[in-house]
C-alpha cells in the first residue's frame, strides 16, 4: 500500500499560495485493509476513508468509465491493481492531475501539469473530460480564481461539446448553483460568466440572465460590479442580478426575471432576498429624475425591514455603490452621496422608539401607536436631511 498527495494540494503548493487541506490517493490497497489500519469509510460511490488521527480523505485508486447520462452516470472500479497513472488520467485538468510522493517529495506528473501551471493554461487531461458536465462549471470556477490563466483551444472545444450534446442539461440546479456561488467568491468572478457564454453553457443553465448580459448596454455594468464588490456571496449575486433589471426607474420589470433565476438555481434565500433589495434600492439612489426625498428614504427604509434588519440594508448599499462605482465616475459620487444619506437616515430612524416619543403618545397602541412611530422617523430622517 502507498499513498500519494494528489490534486489541489500540490498544484496550489506550486502555485505558491496557501494549502488548506490535502487529498490523497492509495495504491495497491482493499477497503479490507483500510479498515484493519483504523480509517473510517464516508464514501458512498467509490472507496474514501478519514484518516484515524489527521481525519484527511484517502480514496483508493480508481478509473471511472461513461455508463449514462449525466455526471452520475458514471461506473467506478477501485481495486489494488490500478495505477496512480489510471487514477490521475480520470481527473479533469492537467494542475489538478499531479501527485507528490510525500516520502520523498517527488512529482508525478504524467500529463505535464507543471508545464500547464508555469504557462498559465487549463487544458484537460483526456477527451473523457466530454463525458461530465460539472467539469464544464470548475473551469469556469477555475478561470475566475485565476484570472491570468487562459484556457487551452482544445478544452475550449470540448467545453462547447458538454453543450451542444446535451451533457449540460443534466446539471441539478443545486449542483449549478453550488458551483457558481463559489465562482461568485473567487477573484474575478466576472471571468466565470465570461466562460459560460463563450462555450454556451450559460444560455442553457440561465437563458435569462444569458439574454440580459447579452445587452451591451446593460450586461457589462454588473460584471464589472461583482470583480469590484467585497467578497460577499449575496452582494455579489445581487450586483450579478441588477442586469436582470433593464428598466431606468421602476424595478418591477426586472423582479420577474429575478425570481425566475432564484427559482431555476435553488438560490439561498439570504442572496434572493437581497438582490430583490438591491432591485428596489437602485432606482431611488442613482441618478434618477427624482430626488432623494426625506419620505422617498423612509419607504426604503421600511421595504428593507431595516428597524429589524439593519445589517441587511447596510449590505445592501455597498452592492449599491459596488453598481454606481462600476458606472462612471459621475454616477458613483451621487450613488456615493445617497448612500451616506440613507445611513445616516438609518442612525437617525433607529433611535425613534416608543419611549422617545411625546408623552401623550406613549400609551398608544396598534394602528395609532404604529403611525406616531412613523411620523417620528419621518422627522427624524428629515432632520437628518437637513443637517447633510
Amino acid at each position: 500500500m502507498k499513498t500519494y498527495v494528489v490534486g489541489g494540494a500540490v498544484r496550489d503548493r506550486l502555485l505558491g499560495v496557501p494549502v488548506n487541506d490535502r487529498d490523497w490517493v492509495v495504491v495497491g490497497a482493499t477497503p479490507d485493509e483500510m479498515l484493519a489500519a483504523g480509517y473510517t469509510p464516508v464514501g458512498r460511490d467509490f472507496p474514501v476513508f478519514l484518516h484515524p488521527v489527521s481525519r484527511e480523505q484517502y480514496a483508493l485508486a480508481r478509473t471511472e468509465r461513461k455508463a449514462a447520462r449525466g455526471y452520475h452516470g458514471f461506473v467506478f472500479h477501485a481495486a489494488p491493481d490500478v495505477t496512480l497513472q489510471q487514477d490521475l488520467a480520470r481527473r479533469d485538468l492537467t494542475i489538478n492531475a499531479i501527485a507528490e510522493d510525500p516520502d520523498s517529495g517527488a512529482l508525478i506528473d504524467p500529463f505535464d501539469g507543471r508545464r500547464d501551471l508555469e504557462r498559465r493554461v487549463l487544458r484537460h487531461v483526456s477527451p473523457a473530460f466530454a463525458e461530465d458536465p460539472v467539469r464544464l462549471l470548475r473551469v469556469a470556477r477555475f478561470a475566475a480564481r485565476w484570472p491570468l490563466f487562459t484556457i487551452a483551444d482544445e478544452t475550449m472545444s470540448l467545453l462547447k461539446r458538454l453543450v451542444t450534446s446535451g451533457e449540460v442539461d443534466a446539471l441539478v440546479p443545486e449542483r449549478v448553483w453550488q458551483e457558481v456561488s463559489r465562482g461568485l467568491l473567487e477573484v474575478r468572478p466576472s471571468r466565470m460568466f465570461d466562460v459560460l457564454r463563450a462555450c454556451g453553457a450559460l444560455a442553457r443553465l440561465a437563458p435569462m440572465l444569458e439574454s440580459c448580459l447579452a445587452d451591451p448596454a446593460h450586461g457589462v455594468l454588473p460584471l464589472r460590479a461583482i470583480d469590484r464588490a467585497p467578497a460577499s456571496l449575496p452582494l455579489r449575486f445581487a450586483c450579478l442580478c441588477h442586469a436582470l433589471d433593464l428598466g431606468p426607474g421602476d424595478a418591477d420589470e426586472g423582479l420577474p426575471r429575478l425570481h425566475a433565476l432564484c427559482e431555476r438555481w435553488r438560490v439561498d434565500g439570504d442572496s434572493r432576498d437581497l438582490a430583490a433589495l438591491v432591485a428596489r434600492a437602485w432606482p431611488p439612489l442613482h441618478r434618477g429624475r427624482e430626488p432623494l426625498t426625506p419620505q422617498r428614504c423612509l419607504a426604503l427604509l421600511e421595504h428593507a425591514d431595516a428597524w429589524r434588519r439593519p445589517e441587511r440594508l447596510q449590505t445592501a448599499l455597498t452592492a449599491v455603490e459596488a453598481l454606481g462605482a462600476a458606472s462612471d465616475a459621475a454616477l458613483g459620487a451621487v450613488v456615493r452621496g445617497r448612500c451616506a444619506q440613507v445611513r445616516s437616515a438609518l442612525q437617525a430612524a433607529l433611535a425613534v422608539q416608543v419611549a422617545s416619543l411625546p408623552p401623550a403618545q406613549r400609551h398608544l397602541a396598534g394602528p395609532l401607536l404604529g403611525q406616531a412611530l412613523r411620523d417620528a422617523r419621518l422627522q427624524a430622517v428629515g432632520e437628518a436631511f437637513a443637517r447633510g
